[in-house]
């Protein structure tokens, strides 16, 4: 059993390297929304399902090796389906906000269609950060981990015994 601040610990890095690779998803969302709504005549949430993808795609590359990358990678069939449906989930959120501002009452300035994108990924991203850490990037059982270890273990030290010692007659 590991200490209670190890555990605490972790948590936060996980949290700080998710909200790197977040915050960098963000930056990616509404660059792609501005520019998809500047250079095309898409309606608004059309244009933020767009950039939404867009984010998920980049997202999952920075989550899978960087911050997950030390996480079980067995079955990335699964885990690359799990992440699309918990995604999917998310952009509903997101774009769903967005839609209720937009349509449900007319806020469609681009100020005010930028600041309910935000508030929705904001909302969006507290869904995302417990889905994808509870059931897509899950840790290794603590039984896999161990023995992982030991046969680390056993290889360096078998790698390190010096070579038995010879009598001279």
């Amino acid at each position: 059993m590991e200490p209670r601040s190890s555990g605490l610990q972790r948590l936060v890095r996980e949290m700080a390297k998710f909200g790197a690779v977040g915050g960098a998803g963000v930056l990616v969302n509404l660059a792609v929304f501005n520019l998809v709504r500047h250079v095309s005549d898409l309606p608004v949430v059309r244009a933020s399902i767009i950039a939404t993808v867009v984010a998920i795609v980049f997202n999952y590359v920075g989550f899978r090796y960087w911050t997950y990358r030390d996480r079980d990678k067995s079955g990335r069939t699964k885990e690359l389906t799990l992440f699309l449906l918990f995604s999917a989930v998310g952009l509903v959120i997101e774009n769903g906000l967005l839609y209720l501002a937009t349509y449900g009452f007319g806020w469609d300035s681009p100020l005010q269609s930028n600041v309910f994108k935000f508030v929705g990924i904001g909302v969006a991203t507290l869904f995302r950060f417990w889905s994808y850490r509870s059931w897509v990037f899950r840790t290794l059982p603590a039984r896999e981990t161990v023995a992982s270890a030991e046969s680390i273990l056993d290889r360096e030290s078998s790698q390190q015994q010096p070579a038995p010692r010879q009598r001279v007659p």
